[in-house]
């Protein structure tokens, strides 16, 4: 089964580009399943109604999120009545909506598993604890994939250690950076720090680059704006074994 996981996607320009590449990519590649990080993908921050629903009109299955999912209020009544819209699963249970959904495919089960990284973010639920409580409940899906949004690297590759051999793939979003580690762990678990961003290339993290200059120079607040200019969509696309749930390939994807 070739599943593909697409970087974070930032604001209308990162929506308009997902939806110009993704179809002819899940062509070409023979995707089977497409997951997308979507915290970023309405303007100015966070996920909106409609951004969501131009996500996955363009062809995602399922939608995770991370640190920003509830910048606005609109999208918590989503997040309670799509089951396909996720959540990181260690928020309080009081948050709206949830971290888990198992997509039937009819010939397999694929069970995605939404989680926080808590180093320099949120103080949530222990992630490793999170985790091992969410695979009590994956309803017999032999593939179990991650995405763990976190800022530390040594956070989301020790999570990829820790749940190595018991879940398909384990890959970090949030950072925007896409990283060179692709592997497959010693027992099967495929893994990626950090899968990029969908949107402006010629940007910092996707913000207009001499807006994040001043704010960085200057110190002062500045209202960030998203940059212009060519896009690029990043993630990874993995081929996982439909029997056994093991990453057979892991590669990194970049499409202009």
């Amino acid at each position: 089964m070739n599943i593909l996981a697409i970087g974070d996607i930032v604001g209308t320009v990162g929506c308009e580009h997902l939806r110009r590449v993704l179809p002819r990519l899940k062509k070409e590649r023979q995707v089977d399943l497409v997951i997308a990080n979507g915290e970023n993908s309405a303007d100015r921050n966070g996920i909106s109604p409609s951004s969501a629903d131009h996500i996955f009109q363009s062809g995602v299955d399922v939608i995770t999120t991370g640190n920003h999912a509830f910048r606005r209020r609109d999208i918590y009544e989503r997040f309670e009545e799509d089951a396909f819209l996720l959540r990181p699963a260690n928020y309080p249970s009081s948050a709206p909506g949830k971290g888990i959904c198992v997509v039937d495919k009819g010939y397999v089960k694929v069970c995605v598993l939404n989680l926080s990284g808590t180093v320099f973010l949120e103080s949530l639920r222990c992630p490793f604890e999170t985790a091992d409580e969410l695979l009590t409940r994956t309803d017999g899906a032999k593939i179990v994939l991650v995405d763990f949004h976190a800022e530390a690297t040594a956070e989301k590759k020790a999570l990829g250690y820790y749940l190595d051999g018991r879940v398909s793939a384990v890959y970090g979003t949030h950072t925007h950076v896409p990283t060179a580690d692709e592997t497959i762990l010693p027992k099967g678990t495929g893994f990626l720090t950090d899968i990029g961003m969908t949107g402006p290339r010629d940007s910092v993290l996707g913000v207009k680059a001499e807006l994040s200059i001043r704010k960085m120079k200057d110190k002062l607040p500045v209202f960030f704006e998203y940059a212009d200019g060519p896009c690029i969509m990043q993630g990874v696309l993995m081929q996982v074994d439909e029997k056994s749930g093991i990453c057979r390939k892991i590669e990194r994807i970049s499409v202009s």
